[in-house]
């Protein structure tokens, strides 16, 4: 595992002379995931985020490698155990011009736990500060209930707004109304499951982009985007499949670059309500008691789960089978959870110590345009739960779709398939969204869409929130992954590698947080 990551991660920069087009001002990007919204507080999603990120700015940045930097904020540090001072940039503009000062930083945080119908909320971020205080025009401080040493790191997921815009409609942002950030691109165009184009912002205060203009295409379809590119039509793409990538590698006017993702890919079950509208008996009858809520049986449903199987022979290697929640080198990762061990033979001993020697029927739902050969995955992972008695049926769907139904309120499924990125940067970003008790006033458990609750993880989750200390920090983090794995709140099937392909004269630094950045793009050298 060690051995591979410092492998994958030495190709993380990749360099190529430059090609006839290299001076070319415009620039087309080949997009995997579906953009939802340009509002930069409407879903914590990555493909919006990635959007986000090309039209505003966050207080905090972070680079390749989720490592903290200065964004809009110089500078940050602890005035006293529960109150943290942000810098802020001097001389910064808004794309309008008007001035970005403490009172937009405000706005943006007061915002997103307002913002309606959010299929996941960036509230997480925001709720630990109780007060804001506007020092100067220059110099914000936050003020939270208990120390809270994670606060740069969550601020670093929040795009800041301007002022004006915080009662603004997320169809403002759609439409282009609200959307003016400080960022290096401004915003031109949103066509929903086509494109989003921005223009360069020629005021901006970093280092200018090398595009004038830039078009992020939508192609979810694998195929598709890799023959896009291969046809010069696009420029750079991202998620490459894993059997595209011995042709781009053999292709002499193409380059990768990649690198071990904060991705997790998972399976979340209902492991809350009494009855579950996809678990059945096998003449398809709703079973009068959830199986999914008796550890028994989620552990019986990953034993069967041949992992190395799907990473070797359907990821073509291009993914680590997972046990835990994120990959070793991020902060938090437990070494001692490693992925459960395939065994046919325990899981149906565990089914029939449940009381389901006959097994039951399942219907298992994804997505089939969001993650890596996230259908194929799910076409496997079936006939392994049937094998164990399990009858299971598999149902995938476009990613629009699927979302708004695999998510509060409805929770309309029963086990599903879904991928969480670690957008901090180390664990306590799975710990709070997908595993800790739902609260809405905390902003914890926004992504727990089997509304798994453990008090013993949500105990331990607290404590190392509030803990400054890295050392015992971690240690907390470490010890409620380890319940809530052992647990079985999820199902962790494999982290994914992120791998990107490029013409020939351009480089771009592969990202562990997916993104991909126009403005990190360059021609070579």
């Amino acid at each position: 595992m060690k051995s591979l990551l410092k492998r994958v991660v030495s190709a993380a920069l990749v360099t190529f002379g430059v090609s006839a087009g290299a001076a070319a001002q415009d620039l087309t990007i080949g997009l995997a995931g579906a953009v939802t919204s340009i509002d930069p507080h409407f879903h914590a999603l990555n493909p919006n985020l990635n959007v986000s990120k090309h039209i505003f700015d966050f207080l905090v940045d972070q680079d390749e490698q989720m490592r903290l930097r200065p964004g809009l904020a110089t500078e940050w540090r602890t005035i006293d155990d529960t109150t943290w001072e942000f810098r802020l940039r001097r001389g910064v503009k808004f794309h309008d011009g008007s001035d970005f000062t403490a009172e937009d930083v405000a706005a943006s945080i007061r915002r997103p736990p307002t913002v309606p119908n959010s299929p996941s909320s960036f509230a997480i971020y925001t709720r630990p500060i109780v007060e804001t205080i506007i020092v100067d025009p220059h110099t914000i401080r936050f003020r939270t209930a208990r120390p809270y040493p994670l606060l740069p790191n969550d601020l670093a997921q929040v795009a800041i707004i301007n002022r004006a815009a915080e009662t603004a409609s997320t169809g403002d942002f759609n439409a282009g109304r609200a959307a003016n950030g400080t960022g290096p691109f401004r915003f031109v165009e949103f066509v929903p499951g086509d494109r989003i184009v921005v223009q360069r912002n020629d005021s901006y205060y970093g280092d200018r982009p090398h595009w004038a203009r830039v078009t992020l295409k939508q192609i979810s379809n694998d195929a598709a985007r890799v023959a896009a590119l291969l046809a010069g039509d696009i420029q750079i793409i991202e998620n490459v499949p894993p059997d595209a990538i011995p042709r781009v590698r053999a292709n002499q006017n193409l380059a990768m670059a990649q690198t071990v993702s904060n991705r997790l890919i998972y399976l979340h079950l209902d492991s809350f309500r009494d009855q579950s509208p996809f678990v059945t008996d096998r003449a398809g009858a709703v079973l009068p008691n959830n199986p999914l809520k008796d550890v028994r049986v989620r552990r019986a449903l990953s034993m069967a789960i041949n992992r190395q199987a799907i990473v070797s022979r359907l990821l073509d290697g291009a993914a680590i089978p997972a046990g835990g929640l994120l990959p070793d080198g991020f902060f938090g990762s437990n070494p001692r959870l490693t992925p459960m061990p395939f065994n046919q033979e325990q899981a149906r001993r565990l089914l029939a110590e449940a009381g389901y020697p006959n097994g039951f029927g399942l219907t298992i739902h994804g997505p089939n345009d969001r993650y890596i050969k996230d259908e194929a995955v799910l076409q496997a992972i079936g006939p392994m739960f049937s094998r164990i008695g399990i009858e299971t049926r598999v149902v995938t769907m476009p990613w629009a779709t699927y979302a708004s139904q695999a998510s509060a309120p409805n929770y309309a499924f029963s086990v599903i398939l879904v991928g969480w990125g670690a957008g901090t940067g180390e664990v306590s970003s799975p710990l709070r969204s997908l595993l800790a008790t739902t609260n809405r006033e905390t902003g914890m458990g926004t992504g727990n869409r089997g509304r798994y609750s453990n008090p013993r993880m949500d105990q331990l989750l607290a404590q190392a929130l509030a803990t400054v200390d890295d050392a015992r920090r971690e240690q907390l983090l470490q010890e409620a992954s380890e319940v809530a794995v052992n647990d079985v709140g999820l199902i962790p099937l494999h982290y994914q590698i992120n791998v990107w392909a490029m013409r020939r004269g351009l480089t771009y630094a592969a990202r562990a947080d997916e993104y991909t950045l126009a403005h990190y793009v360059r021609p070579g050298n």
